[in-house]
Parts: structure tokens; C-alpha cells; sequence
């Protein structure tokens, strides 16, 4: 197929949204949309180039292999190699025992599904994953595992109806992405299925092209850069992705590639020198900057400036001319590698990562950092239900399970992650005074029937509305423990002293109502059938900043171990509206609230809320609270309940 200068100027419209959008620049609130316009780019080239073959009878998959090996593996690998030794400097044990088997996964082409596994409780900051951003090279290895097969077996019964099959497959997975992303957004996201219809929107228009040509048009190739714009300004981390709302980014794209003509006005604004320069870079532009961003956030004390960030983006753009150069270019050239060079270093690749990822996940290599590891904060116990709209499932083998045929000191305790940080301790406590607990948990749930974040958690409601049914047919006291805060209030925690934490808002509100979320939710405790004796575990004090990871920096930094703190009258300004509700409901004799704050924060602290007690963390990360904390916490609970 014939170079087009105006793909290489849409690589740089996708590369540059998508490096600003990581590195947090609100105005580029959409700019993860850059990654769907290379998916579609990636389509529309592989599949030209497989006609192409086809057509002509000298098409091989293990060439096809081999070229997308010389194009991903060399770069990829570099960056790789070059990260291990970072991660080691400035990792605590947990974020390396993490990064390595982001190894294992980018090595086998499967981080895309290992990050959608992490994606539930107190998984790393997104922004802290240096390998994070290959989840996409993942996802379009393994759909070019399939497809060039598909294409060549398909293609005897001919070229239109290989053409109309792709469509037909392309629906599919566009209504796959739609109704994903109601009940399993993290799958959605991550993971294949999802994701195919916008390479096979490319490989649609390859099939068009090879059979029309490239036409011209100033309006549709105008219009398709709009939506690529519009995409990128309007779009932000609440929008459902990909959905229905990807269709713009991607029909955008569809249009440049069929429309946009070197001719054509669009043709011409892309094909210019800076942006086809950025776009022949991109790949390595998209490999370099994630691992730059996520090191310097890990190694800084505070949150980094945009002054800052503007640097490493430009730091980001140098390094990628650099290894596109040395490392890409030379890679490419069967002159230079030949083609058994490149299967023996592929393959060497690939045994080296995953023997380091291992190494590093089995503790053999071990970080520099001696600090807690939190290992065994998870409640292994049977008594917990996750994730499950099995309302039968819930209330026989649970409650025989978990519950005690006799006597009346039966816990359920229900909530988000913060809930599940508690219910170890808070198990062995119970079972050690006689009783017996259920845990009922859905990740970033706020804990209250009828409620719901947007994009609309559909799995949440459901089973939460499930979790409370059961609650009702037993005579158990409930606890409730969640990040009341974040859900009431949306933002993410600012402690004012540099510690801005990193994440998505998560402002929830009522369904079908336009009710007042706080006044609702208060009314839920107070006014609502429930009759259950309740313990509410107020709003943990959020730090800001990742406590164990500063701890150790800290301790780096001044060879002593100091400890960390917070201002109380933040806490306080943040929580205001959620610690006056609590306030009121503990005049109801069938509510008792555990003020966690009074743990941690008071005036012996010069006003101030501790993060670390005698050197060791408080916090998990930057709200969870560690085993320590929960200690505090399970004994206050313990001192207001009544054992029979």
C-alpha cells in the first residue's frame, strides 16, 4: 500500500491528547479517546496490508508475526528493561510485587487482562502503574492472534461477504461495549471483546479503499476531525467507555481515512511536517511516557506541578525520537536483523521479563524499601459474599454457613473497600467473643439502596438492593463501613500540603429522584423499614498522599523515621456535611456512629491527624486504613457492642 503522510499526522492527534490526559491537564479531559483513534488506525493499516497479500498469494502468517514483532517488540522491551531497575530504587515491596507481574503480563501480551483483575479493591493508583498503558498493545496482539487467520480462511468465500462478516462481528462487540459497561465496567474497558469493533471499523475501511480508492472530500474529512476534537475537549473520566459515545472518536477517524485526502484541507493540516515528525515517533511517544509520569509521582513527595509535567511530556517526545531512532528504525530493516535474529531475540525477551517478573513477585528480588507490606489484610473467611445478586445464595448458604444456630450475636458487615479492610480484624474479634459475621461487598459502592455514581452502576444497585434484602429477613446488627466522603461529596482529597490523590470523582446520586443524596441518605437510616441495631463506621480521615510510600521516602530522605501528619481543620472542612449527618443520626437509640477521626486526630496532635503512629503506617495507601488502624477501629467497635 502506498505511504499516506496524513496517518502518520492522525497518529500524532492520538498520541498527544492521550500523553496530556495521563499527564492530568483537565482541559485534555478526554484525550484517552487518542488510544480508540490508534486502534482504528492499526485496523485500517494490518488489514490493507493483508489484502494486499492475500491477493497477491504471498501471504504467511509467520511473516505477518514476524513484522508485527520487528514493530512492537524492540521498543516495548527497551522501555522494559529500562524501568526495572527504577522500580527497584524507588518501589516499596507492594507497588514492586505489582510492576512484576505487569512483566509477566506485558511479556505474554495479557496486561490488559491482568490490570482489569487488579481493578478491584485497593488496587495501586492508576497513575503509579508504569506499565499500565500497554493494556492496548495488548489488546490489539490478541486480536491480530485471530483475525489475519479469520481473513485467510474467510476469504475463498469471497471478498463481500468477508466484508459484510466483519460488520456483522463489528455489532456484536459495539453491543457488547454498550451493555459492558453497565454491569462490568472495569471488563469493558480492559478487555478484547469490547474493543474490536473499533479495529474492525479500520479494517472496514480498508476493505472500502481497496475497492474505491481514497476519495476527497473537505466536508466528511472535516466533519471526522470534529468528532476527533469534540471527543477529546467534551469527553472526560465519567464518560461510559467505550460505549455508544465511542462511535464519535471512531467514526472520526473512519471519515479521515476514507475522505481525507492528501488534498484536502484536513489532508494537508495532517500531513505536516511537525505532526507526521510526532506521529512517526508516536509508538515510542506512547511507550516513554506513562513509565516517566508514574516514576516521577512515585519518587515525589508532593503532588507534581503542571509546570512539571509539561516537562516530562516534552522529556517524553525527546526519548521517543531517540529510541525510534536507535532502536525501532534498525529493528525494521531485515538488513540489519534478520529474520532469525529477530525470532531469537523475541524469544529471549519474553524468558528474561518473565523471569524477572517472577523473581520480583516471589520476593526474590526485593526492593530497597523495608516497608510493610500489609500481606495479610485480606479476610480469607467464608463468610463473605462479593459481587453477587444471588439473593438465595445469601440467605441459605451464608447464613448456615456463617451464622450460629443459637444465640443472637450475629454482624453483617456491608460496604465498599474500606469495608473489606475491616473485616478481618473485625471477624476474629466477634468469633472470639462468641459470635459469627457475614461481609457483603461491592468495590466503590456506596453502601445505600437506591443510589448510584454516574456512569450508572448497574451491578452495584443491584447487589446492594440484594445485600439489604437479606439484611432485613435476619435479626444480625449491621456495620457499615465505606468512603462516605468521596461518595457524597465526589472530589478526590486535597489535604492542602501537597497530598492530591489521584483517581476518578465519584459524586453519587439518587435514582429516579431529585432528592438531596445526603438528605436521602439520612433518611434511609432513620425513616427506612431496616429495624437491625446499626454501627456506621464514620469517613476514615483521607492523607492525600500514598502514607507507606511517603513513609519511605521520608526515611530515605532524612535517615530518620518522623512521623507523617495531616491538618485536622481540613479533614474537618472536607467532612463537614458528612459529619454533621452522623451528628444527627446518633440521636437514634438504634444507631451508634464510630468516630474514626477521634483515632487519630485531636488537639494532642497540635491539631493535626497522624498518618503514621511510631514510624509505621496508618494507611494502606492514601484512605484505606492498614492493620494498625483497624486495630483502633475493631476495639471501638468492640467497646459499644453488646455480647449476649
Amino acid at each position: 500500500m502506498n505511504y499516506r503522510a496524513e496517518i502518520d499526522g492522525l497518529r500524532a492527534l492520538a498520541v498527544i491528547p492521550v500523553i496530556l490526559f495521563h499527564a492530568g491537564f483537565e482541559i485534555f479531559g478526554g484525550g484517552f479517546v487518542g488510544v480508540d483513534v490508534f486502534f482504528v488506525i492499526s485496523g485500517y493499516l494490518i488489514t490493507s496490508i493483508i489484502i494486499n497479500d492475500i491477493e497477491k498469494e504471498r501471504f504467511s502468517i509467520i511473516n505477518f508475526y514476524e513484522r508485527r514483532a520487528r514493530r512492537i517488540l524492540p521498543a516495548l522491551f527497551f522501555i522494559m528493561l529500562i524501568t526495572i531497575p527504577f522500580a527497584w530504587m524507588w518501589m516499596i515491596p507492594t507497588q514492586l510485587s505489582d510492576y512484576s507481574q505487569s512483566l509477566i503480563a506485558v511479556s505474554l501480551f495479557a496486561s490488559n487482562i491482568l490490570f482489569w483483575r487488579e481493578s478491584g479493591y485497593f488496587d495501586a493508583a492508576a497513575e503509579e502503574k508504569p506499565l499500565l498503558h500497554t493494556w492496548s498493545l495488548a489488546v490489539e496482539e490478541q486480536y491480530y492472534l485471530l483475525f489475519p487467520v479469520f481473513l485467510f480462511f474467510a476469504w475463498r468465500f469471497g471478498k463481500n461477504k468477508v466484508f459484510w462478516a466483519i460488520v456483522f462481528i463489528a455489532a456484536i462487540s459495539l453491543i457488547i461495549s454498550e451493555l459492558g459497561w453497565r454491569k462490568y465496567p472495569s471488563a469493558n474497558f480492559y478487555l478484547a471483546p469490547a474493543r474490536a469493533w473499533e479495529l474492525l471499523a479500520g479494517s472496514m475501511a480498508a476493505f472500502i479503499i481497496q475497492k474505491k480508492g481514497i476519495q476527497k472530500s473537505n466536508l466528511l474529512a472535516f466533519i471526522g476531525l470534529s468528532f476527533i476534537l469534540v471527543s477529546v475537549f467534551i469527553f472526560d473520566k465519567s464518560t461510559p467507555f467505550p460505549s455508544l459515545y465511542a462511535i464519535l472518536p471512531v467514526v472520526g477517524v473512519f471519515l479521515i481515512v476514507l475522505y481525507g485526502d492528501k488534498e484536502t484541507l484536513v489532508g494537508r493540516l495532517l500531513g505536516n511536517k511537525i505532526l507526521v515528525g510526532i506521529g512517526l515517533i508516536s509508538y515510542s511517544a506512547y511507550l516513554w511516557h506513562q513509565p516517566i509520569f508514574a516514576f516521577t509521582r512515585i519518587r515525589l513527595l508532593n503532588y507534581p506541578s503542571d509546570l512539571l509535567m509539561i516537562f516530562l511530556c516534552l522529556i517524553s517526545i525527546f526519548l521517543a525520537y531517540f529510541s525510534w531512532r536507535y532502536i525501532e528504525k534498525p529493528f525494521r530493516s531485515k538488513n540489519i536483523v534478520n529474520k532469525k535474529q529477530i525470532l531469537i531475540f523475541s524469544l529471549s525477551g519474553v524468558l528474561f521479563f518473565t523471569s524477572i517478573g517472577f523473581l520480583g513477585h516471589f520476593g526474590v528480588i526485593k526492593s530497597k524499601f523495608k516497608a510493610a507490606t500489609f500481606a495479610n489484610w485480606r479476610d480469607e473467611s467464608l463468610c463473605i459474599v462479593s459481587k453477587t445478586t444471588d439473593f438465595d445464595l445469601v440467605k441459605d448458604e451464608m447464613k448456615e454457613r456463617c451464622h450460629s444456630p443459637k444465640g443472637n450475636n450475629n454482624f453483617i458487615l456491608i460496604g465498599d473497600s474500606h469495608a473489606e479492610s475491616l473485616s478481618k480484624n473485625l471477624r476474629l474479634m466477634i468469633e472470639k467473643r462468641g459470635g459469627n459475621l457475614i461481609t457483603l461487598l461491592h468495590n466503590a459502592c456506596l453502601p445505600v439502596p437506591g443510589t448510584s455514581r454516574y456512569p450508572f452502576q448497574q451491578k452495584c444497585v443491584e447487589n446492594k438492593e440484594a445485600y439489604w434484602k437479606f439484611i432485613q429477613s435476619s435479626n444480625a446488627t449491621v456495620i457499615l463501613s465505606a468512603r462516605w466522603r468521596l461518595h457524597l461529596e465526589g472530589p478526590r482529597f486535597n489535604n492542602l500540603e501537597g497530598g492530591v490523590e489521584y483517581g476518578n470523582n465519584s459524586l453519587n446520586s439518587v435514582i429516579s429522584s431529585d432528592k438531596n443524596i445526603f438528605k436521602y441518605t439520612e433518611q434511609f437510616f432513620e425513616e427506612s423499614s431496616i429495624k437491625n441495631s446499626i454501627i456506621i463506621v464514620n469517613q476514615i480521615p483521607e492523607a492525600g498522599w500514598n502514607v507507606p510510600n511517603r513513609n519511605a521516602r521520608m526515611k530515605e530522605l532524612h535517615g530518620v523515621q518522623a512521623d507523617i501528619t495531616t491538618s485536622y481543620k481540613v479533614y474537618e472542612d472536607a467532612n463537614l456535611r458528612v459529619n454533621d449527618m452522623f451528628n444527627r443520626l446518633m440521636n437514634n437509640s438504634r444507631i451508634k456512629v464510630i468516630s474514626t477521626e477521634k483515632l487519630v486526630c485531636n488537639t494532642l496532635y497540635e491539631e493535626r491527624c497522624l498518618n503514621t503512629l511510631n514510624g509505621k503506617s496508618l494507611y494502606r495507601d492514601d484512605d484505606h486504613p492498614s492493620p494498625l488502624y483497624v486495630e483502633l477501629i475493631v476495639r471501638e467497635i468492640e467497646n459499644i457492642t453488646n455480647f449476649n
